[in-house]
């Protein structure tokens, strides 16, 4: 039964960034109600974004839902991409195509119709080119042609919804291409000023995270847990193929005592402010006294003075190296 128009609701792909806030605009404009898909695949922003993605669905109209996928996301995606990788570590096609999939698997449960994202005609070279978004609608499942690109409508096919008349397609845009102007004029028309992207886009696309965590993947399998950890601290790589991970300020300190993670001791310096650390639990005799000589390196110490730090359930005397540079080549 096809809906009136007043009754069309639509599911967006929502990154909290401008693209995906004016196509959602775009239609709660035109009296269609939509739902915001935040899709958590964990390897998004370094710290909570709720509220912020909250605020900026509710400045364009929009209620926010977000949907947790890390644990498929590793399973499903990331180690076998059908369409391969990009620059990086990212599997941009099906990464898109598998949060389409969610997201239809969403429209009956959600009472929604159709499905749009923010993505623009050419702006990103590998995952929104022509033939790329046509293999996204393949991985998707759908058969119909329920995926809507407001930011471009005018440069592709007519979709399902403009054809039922729930969406007016003269309203929509026809930006092509990498240049920013067209939304950064509209955002200036909205009265916008909170819209960058709220972590910096994909992790997955950082090349120096994408080199983190293949160096991770020669050693370990990686778990959800996992990726929270290689999101903050120093990592660095002991002698004996130990892991060490060390805050480098009281927020990343925060996030490393949060994570709960079985396969990691616990390192502080007792007696002295200290960072907070990680050590694989598999660590032997070396690398632990190493572990702590490197955490004491990186806090107000003297090589000259013998310290105590405390490595899981013991305690190890140490000293720290007498430059960070001598620290460094461990790092990761």
């Amino acid at each position: 039964m096809n809906p009136s128009k007043k009754n069309v609701k639509a599911l967006a792909l929502f990154s909290g960034g401008l693209d995906s806030m004016i196509a959602i605009k775009l239609l709660t404009l035109q009296g269609i109600e939509v739902i915001a898909l935040y899709m958590d695949i964990g390897f998004g922003s370094k710290t909570d974004i709720t509220q912020t993605l909250q605020n900026r669905a509710s400045l364009v109209g929009a209620t926010l839902h977000v949907v947790d996928i890390k644990e498929e996301y590793i399973r499903d995606i990331l180690f076998s991409p059908k369409y391969g990788y990009g620059k990086h570590f990212n599997p941009c096609i099906d990464c898109h195509g598998y949060m389409f999939k969610i997201a239809s698997s969403l429209l009956d449960k959600l009472n929604a119709q159709f499905i749009i994202s923010g993505e623009v005609l050419g702006q990103r070279p590998m995952s929104q080119r022509s033939d790329a978004m046509r293999s996204v609608k393949k991985l998707s499942g759908l058969e119909e042609d329920l995926i809507l690109r407001p930011m471009s409508a005018k440069h592709m096919p007519l979709t399902k919804p403009e054809i039922e008349g729930w969406v007016d397609r003269d309203k929509l845009l026809g930006i092509t291409g990498r240049g920013r102007d067209t939304q950064l004029a509209l955002a200036k028309e909205y009265g916008w000023e909170d819209f960058q992207s709220p972590g910096g886009g994909c992790l997955l696309t950082d090349p120096r995270f994408s080199e983190k965590l293949k160096e991770f993947l020669k050693y370990e399998s990686l778990h959800v847990k996992d990726v929270a950890l290689l999101k903050a601290g120093r990592h660095l790589r002991l002698p004996n193929q130990s892991k060490l991970i060390i805050g480098r300020d009281q927020a990343e300190n925060e996030i490393l005592e949060s994570v709960n993670h079985e396969e990691y001791l616990r390192v502080k310096t007792l007696g002295v402010p200290g960072p907070f650390a990680l050590l694989s639990k598999s660590a032997n005799k070396e690398d632990k006294n190493l572990s702590a000589r490197l955490v004491l390196t990186f806090c107000k110490t003297s090589p000259n003075e013998i310290y105590t730090v405390e490595v899981g359930t013991q305690s190890i005397q140490a000293s720290p190296f007498e430059t960070r540079e001598e620290a460094h080549q461990y790092l990761i």
